[in-house]
């Protein structure tokens, strides 16, 4: 019998003898690549590795020379890469930073050296230099990330033939130029390619991308596709395409839905086509792809219309962002279709920026929703009166809408971290429900109308509360002198909320803000002495418009970053303080501040902004060098204090002054030449100081950004340079109150926003953020507005976010002579012209008729002859005009504005005739009497006189009452206020 013949029982005896052989096999095996390892230990690029760890893996010598030469041609200012080295302890590059090898077979196959978000946070330095081409030595690399790093001006290196084992390749914001077209196309194995954010010049057609048809995650955000108008096409093509980005491509086309093939990709589960110029075509390609979507983001694009209902059928569906578009329709019907199958998957809806209206409805029925952002919209409805269920709600933002009525019970939303309600039309009582939100860190409820007080019943369970804001609204704040609050906060923003009248004691309990601002919030009396033991985090300061007294301490060594200050509109004394000198903002007017500015000019440097000492009691002659280092500075207002001397030559060194104020102080001598240098100026008050010498004519060459200019009430001499005509932008002009003298120029017709009703970029609001210098937090807006002294129908008043809607000519109490030009008449926009108390003769323009916004006349006391214009009757808006002490004639102009002024504003015309004025015209008396008038006809000529009177009397009382309505509105006081994040 032969062994094959042996029946399967009598086999099985065999099997504990071929153990054994099969063991002695392994063991004699093991024993011979031990010997071979210790005569060579390259051994693992045979296949085999002993180690467990990467520590006992060697690299290939030839790899290890790529890397070191790749290294030759990078800048590592930080030593990333210091442990890249060919010396002892160095050698085997699988132990070097960035670098993994196969444990079998000792190959590089990783190269990581991006630079995280942390390390940029830290200050951290990227590489630097170039990419040496001994990286396409590594053919047994399958990851390489280099994102973050600097290669600025370096072309994308041709990968064609090479690295053709590379999976995953990420170059994003490394500063690549030049044509992206085919250096990736061989890569065919690649899943992930992010070529984010880079600087090529042009993209070529996306044919090449075709050959990377395992292509899982697609990302060139940031690059402008240019000829790639294709990419819908292409993309489409990938069947295992499930994350595609294309942010910011300049994507503006997509082709039509009918050139879309049946085999369009069906795992894309991630689509990002933000910040793009699309249309709502876009939607039918997106709908043509699959319905398994889950991260949708198609924001700030030009998408117009309704949102449509088709969302509603992605089931899988968590992110949906549409923001920043111009979609309109009722949220309401929004939230609807999406609840069809989306209702319990959605998590994050993001609809800003958009056109949407209606009420905010109950959409707790989603119960995955997170985050529900709809802020800046035109909602105009109202809360629900109540929530149908808990929700696992965290963000909730329905700020900038007109959303009215009270809050509803909030405590369906124990998770809420974000709630931003601010800048709607709400008003009531603030909800007590607000306390019981233990998760609540940020509160964002500013400018509305929210009354009532607020009490520790809010604050009852808000430990974790960092933001507040209640700035703008009429809440009392009311606290026993003793509450502890619950909350250590990091923003306090409770602006034009009372406070007061005492100094919030609850405030000593708060030890690390960064930002405080109680202006205008009713406080009185003294600061205590604990309030300036300012904590350490702090870079904004606003305590300003409130009654507090007292001494400033130092603030040098109290704030951090680049801070604000407002101290502004109190009662504080003594001399100034000493200030913080990396301030970006410092704002200490309309206080009872005394002596000289020597504190401040020693913090003026590279970090200051803004600086307004106006209305102060500071006095002395300002250093010639004050301003020599403030080449940042944007606004300067020294104005109502009582300087003297001249003013500073070193003020050219304010290459970016954009306001400067020195009204009502004692400057004398020439305006510097050095101001020549400002040429970013569109804020000039010099007015009442003591000025001298003639009006230089390079302020009309230099400053041609000028909008409001004002000398009035100083010693200029000489005449109007015609230069002054090419300030096209200004808005008011006044020179009043000097000693100029020749004729008013015919030029003046160049003021062409004078000829303007619409109101142009004239805004004198400067917004600017404030920050820290270990970039914490978003920064802090902030906001600085321009204000006058302005010269208004023979009474003055302070304009300040107003002031950009004034347009106005005076040049009144100086010897000017000659006829008024009738240029002046085509300034279509004037809504003011004073040109009284010079020596100006002739008439006046037939066609001033035409200047249908002039609200404030004044041509009193000069040598002006002949008719008043007939179409002065046209002028529908004045209500204020002053003609008297000329040597005007005839008949006045019928109208209801002339007929209401007061007979005074034609005093001094001895030949002028007619209502208002008790002179009847020789026409009237010479009228013919046609028979005499019976009793009943007398009586209906009383009555219709008395009617007369009335409707004249009523025209003028009312237009006098509607006027210093709008006027009381316009006239507001000067602010420095604080934004609200929203």
């Amino acid at each position: 019998m032969t062994c094959l013949e042996l029946p399967l029982a009598d086999w099985c005896c065999f099997l504990p003898f071929g153990l054994i052989v099969f063991v002695m096999i392994i063991t004699h095996m093991w024993s011979f690549f031990v010997f071979v390892l210790l005569v060579d230990p390259t051994l693992p690029a045979l296949g085999f590795n002993l180690g467990v760890g990467e520590g006992h893996i060697q690299c290939r010598d030839s790899e290890r020379q790529a890397l070191l030469n790749f290294k030759q041609g990078l800048v590592d200012n930080d030593d990333r890469l210091s442990s890249w080295g060919s010396e002892e302890g160095k050698r085997n590059c699988c132990q070097w930073t960035g670098i993994q090898c196969s444990r079998q077979t000792g190959h590089v196959t990783m190269l990581d050296l991006h630079v995280s978000d942390s390390e940029l946070g830290d200050n951290n330095k990227p590489l630097r230099g170039k990419i040496n081409h001994s990286l396409l030595e590594l053919q047994h690399l399958n990851y390489l990330d280099l994102s973050y790093n600097d290669f600025q001006g370096i072309l994308l290196p041709d990968f064609n033939g090479s690295l053709s084992k590379l999976r995953y390749l990420n170059f994003s914001n490394v500063g690549f130029t030049g044509t992206l077209s085919y250096q990736l196309r061989n890569l065919s194995s690649l899943q992930s390619l992010d070529l984010s954010y880079n600087k090529f010049t042009k993209v070529e057609k996306l044919d090449w991308l075709s050959h990377l048809s395992y292509l899982e995650t697609l990302d060139l955000s940031g690059n402008s596709l240019g000829d790639g108008s294709d990419w819908a096409r292409i993309v489409t093509k990938f069947p295992y395409l499930t994350k595609l980005q294309l942010r910011s491509c300049g994507i503006a086309t997509i082709i039509p839905l009918s050139n879309f093939h049946a085999n369009s990709s069906t795992s894309l589960s991630v689509l990002d086509l933000s910040s793009n110029y699309l249309s709502s075509s876009v939607f039918q390609w997106v709908f043509s792809l699959n319905s398994s979507l889950v991260h949708v983001n198609i924001s700030f694009n030009q998408l117009e219309g309704t949102i449509p209902s088709l969302f509603g059928n992605f089931c899988r569906l968590r992110t949906l962002d549409l923001a920043g578009n111009k979609l309109t329709g009722p949220l309401p019907v929004v939230l609807e279709h999406l609840s069809a199958c989306a209702e319990s998957s959605l998590e994050i809806l993001k609809l800003e920026m958009n056109r949407l209206h209606g009420s905010l409805p109950d959409f707790t029925g989603f119960s995955s929703l997170r985050e529900l952002i709809v802020f800046s919209n035109q909602l105009n409805g109202s809360f629900p009166k109540s929530f149908s269920q808990n929700s696992g709600l965290i963000v909730l933002d329905v700020g900038g809408n007109q959303l009215t009525g009270s809050l509803p019970d909030l405590t369906m939303f124990p998770s809420l971290r974000i709630l931003c309600i601010a800048r709607n039309r709400l008003n009531g009582t603030f909800t007590e429900s607000i306390g019981g939100l233990s998760e609540l860190e940020l509160l964002y409820a500013s400018h509305n109308f929210f009354q009532g007080e607020i009490t520790e019943a809010h604050f009852s369970n808000l430990s974790r509360l960092q933001e507040l804001y209640f700035n703008d609204n009429p809440l009392a704040l009311e606290f026993n002198s003793d509450w502890l609050p619950p909350f250590q906060l990091d923003v306090i923003g409770l602006m034009s909320c009372k406070l007061g009248p005492r100094f919030p004691a609850w405030l000593q309990t708060q030890k690390n803000f960064s930002v405080l601002d109680i202006s205008d919030a009713e406080i009185s009396g003294s600061v205590p002495k604990w309030f300036w033991n300012l904590p350490p985090r702090l870079f904004f300061l606003n305590i300003s418009f409130n009654k507090l007294s007292g001494v400033v301490p130092d603030l040098s060594s109290k704030f951090i970053g680049s801070p604000g200050v407002d101290l502004s509109s109190n009662l504080f004394e003594g001399p100034l303080p000493l200030l913080p000198s990396n301030a970006l903002s410092l704002n200490l007017a309309k206080n009872k501040f005394m002596g000289s500015i020597s504190p401040v000019c020693k913090v003026i440097g590279w970090a200051l902004n803004f600086l307004d000492l106006s209305d102060n009691l500071l006095s002395g002659v300002l250093a010639d060098d004050c301003f020599r280092n403030g080449q940042q500075l944007i606004v300067l207002n020294l104005a109502d204090n009582n300087f003297s001397g001249n003013i500073p030559t070193s003020v050219g060194s304010l290459s970016m002054l954009q306001t400067f104020g020195l009204r009502n102080n004692s400057f004398s001598g020439e305006i510097p030449l050095s101001l020549k240098n400002c040429s970013r100026l569109r804020f000039l008050d010099l007015s009442y100081n003591r000025l001298s010498g003639e009006i230089p004519a390079w302020i009309g060459e230099s400053q041609l950004q000028l909008v409001f200019f004002s000398l009035q009430s100083n010693e200029f001499h000489g005449n109007i340079p015609l230069q002054l005509c090419r300030l096209q932008n200004i808005l008011l002009l006044d020179l009043s109150m000097n000693n100029i003298s020749g004729a008013v120029p015919n030029c003046l017709k160049n003021f062409t926003h004078m000829s303007r009703n619409q109101l142009d970029n004239n805004n004198n609001t400067y917004v600017y953020t404030f920050s820290t210098s270990s970039g914490e937090g978003n920064g802090f807006v902030g906001n600085y507005v321009d204000r006058a002294l302005i010269g208004w129908k023979g009474r003055s008043y302070t304009f300040d976010k107003n002031l950009p809607l004034l347009r106005i000519i005076n040049l009144a109490e100086n010897k000017l002579s000659g006829e008024i030009p009738r240029e002046i008449t085509s300034l279509l926009a004037v809504g003011g012209l004073n040109l009284s108390r010079n020596y100006l003769t002739g008439i006046i323009p037939q066609e001033i008729g035409q200047l249908k916004q002039l609200q404030w006349l004044d041509l009193s006391r000069n040598r002006l002859s002949g008719d008043i214009p007939g179409s002065m009757a046209e002028l529908n808006f004045l209500s204020y005009a002053d003609l008297s002490y000329n040597n005007l004639s005839g008949r006045i102009p019928t109208s209801t504005q002339l007929q209401s002024l007061d007979a005074s504003a034609f005093a001094g015309n001895v030949n002028l005739c007619g209502l208002p004025l008790i002179r009847n015209c020789p026409a009237d008396e010479e009228r013919p009497q046609v028979g005499q008038k019976n009793d009943d006809d007398q009586d209906n000529q009383e009555d219709d006189d008395e009617f007369r009177n009335w409707l004249f009397g009523g025209l003028g009382c009312g237009f006098f009452v509607g006027f210093w309505g709008v006027l009381g509105f316009l006239v507001q006081r000067p602010s420095w206020r604080l934004g609200s994040g929203h």
